[in-house]
């Protein structure tokens, strides 16, 4: 029989029973639904993030970076800030790709659901994006790259940081690992607990406000730029991997004890101190607006935010930020904002094709492009 069926013989009919029922797909452990099938939705949630990381596209060498050459050639930063900077370009450099390789080598294999697939592949290659970041910004810096991307080597406050992450990677890569057990469900839970709500949830964001605050000064605006759009992707991120913790706690309900709960609190409390004694690395020495002292309260108001977002309530007790202007810089529903110049620029299609609508049809952008997910909620004054 040609390709084409030309003989006339009628094909054998497929197999119907293969249909897939929605209700039957699972984060994790399910094997009554093929991976492959992404159609119907269960996780509409899913979905929904994938197609606002796609609105987001952008590449860091859009960013044009010929102010910060001058200012970084000029005695316009004080040795501090050129120290604070260098450590937080150390860090960020690697930082990313172990959050890319942990998806990739780690959570990917075992989370079952193919829309949250979808949505790993796409953070996959953000994550991608913000290494490429950091090496355009140390290109165009003219930096030594040795020194920078050895720097979770060579300095501890970054080792200490990477390695506790890489430790979970490890675990995930045991060839013994599997999350039909209890105990390899909990173990599972814990490495997104240490890559989406400490790494890029906590650890990240001392960076964040360190890097930010040039730009309250009028300096590294390309810099400041870049990461701004690296922040816009790490609030999808952050609250994708929430959704996908409180849902497979919610499917296994069994693993989530007191005693397991108090590990992830004890887990998050020494990723708290890794946190400060890294801010203390960056900021031996405090510089306009900023110090260690108010880095710890940060970091601590960061790991309640974080903690309540899991069920774990708010442990350290801090009700406000040390950087309120943090809100004023990146909250996301002001009319003016820093995506808002970019967004149409970027997305690689008209946005209504990918079911957000377009600027004409909302007032507010930030409603559009994180509408029905859960990313919303992460957005605002009370978390930054």
């Amino acid at each position: 029989m040609s390709c084409c069926n030309a003989g006339g013989t009628r094909p054998e009919a497929h197999d119907l029973t293969k249909r897939i029922d929605p209700k039957d797909k699972r984060l994790i452990n399910c094997k009554a639904v093929d991976v492959n099938q992404l159609m119907p939705l269960k996780y509409h949630w899913a979905w929904e993030f994938y197609l606002n990381g796609c609105a987001n596209n952008w590449l860091p060498t859009e960013v044009a970076m010929q102010k910060d050459i001058e200012i970084w050639k000029s005695n316009r930063l004080s040795a501090n800030e050129r120290h604070m900077l260098m450590r937080n370009l150390g860090f960020f450099s690697t930082a990313e790709s172990l959050v890319g390789n942990n998806i990739v080598l780690a959570i990917f294999k075992h989370v079952t659901n193919p829309e949250a697939r979808q949505y790993l592949l796409r953070q996959a290659f953000e994550e991608a994006v913000h290494t490429h970041t950091f090496h355009y910004i140390v290109e165009s810096l003219g930096l030594d790259e040795r020194e920078v991307f050895n720097m979770y080597h060579e300095i501890n406050s970054i080792h200490e940081k990477d390695d506790f992450e890489m430790k979970l990677t490890q675990d995930i890569l045991d060839p013994n690992f599997s999350t039909s057990t209890d105990e390899g469900i909990r173990k599972f839970i814990k490495n997104l607990v240490g890559f989406y709500v400490i790494m890029e949830g906590i650890f990240f964001y001392s960076g964040f406000v360190m890097i930010l605050s040039f730009k309250r000064r009028n300096l590294m605006p390309g810099v400041c730029e870049q990461f701004e759009y690296i922040i816009r992707d790490e609030t999808i991120h952050l609250s994708f991997g929430v959704e996908l913790i409180n849902g497979i706690i919610s499917e296994n309900p069994q693993v989530w004890t007191k005693e397991f709960q108090n590990e992830i609190l004890e887990m998050v409390n020494q990723a708290v101190e890794l946190e400060i004694a890294y801010a203390q690395d960056c900021l031996p020495v405090g510089i306009i607006g900023l110090n260690v002292g108010m880095f710890r309260e940060y970091v601590q108001y960061v790991a309640d935010r974080r903690l309540t977002r899991i069920g774990l309530g708010t442990p350290y007790g801090i009700n406000e930020s040390p950087f309120p202007w943090m809100s004023a810089i990146m909250d996301l529903k002001k009319e003016k904002n820093f995506f808002e110049s970019r967004v149409t620029e970027y997305q690689p299609m008209n946005s209504s094709s990918l079911g957000l609508g377009t600027k004409n049809e909302t007032e507010d952008e930030s409603d559009t492009l994180f509408s029905n997910t859960s990313a919303q909620k992460e957005i605002g004054s009370s978390d930054w």
